[in-house]
């Protein structure tokens, strides 16, 4: 299974996001420290998910990288992370 795949899976099975996208891009890292020559190794991604609401940036991304611990350990290196509520993105759009 690919890498995008296993962190949809994972993330929609957490948070039941409202909206998830998952951008790949390994591509502009390719020959610097960290870039697996396989790809899949760098990713940028947005969750939208109720689960937020509460939550402060620092503790949403934790409870990402704690949904997706053994992919980073394994086979991930970075992750650009934009975590927000419905009504954070909601208004982010207007």
């Amino acid at each position: 299974m690919q890498v995008a795949q296993q962190i949809s899976d994972i993330l929609t099975a957490e948070f039941a996001p409202e909206k998830l996208e998952i951008i790949d891009d390994s591509s502009k890292h390719a020959g610097h420290s960290g870039a697996d020559p396989r790809g899949e190794s760098h990713f940028s991604i947005l969750v939208v998910s109720q689960k937020f609401d509460g939550e402060n940036r620092v503790n949403r991304q934790r409870l990402v990288y704690a949904a997706l611990d053994q992919l980073l350990k394994d086979r991930v290196h970075a992750l650009a992370l934009k975590t927000m509520t419905p009504s954070e993105y909601a208004a982010a759009a207007t």
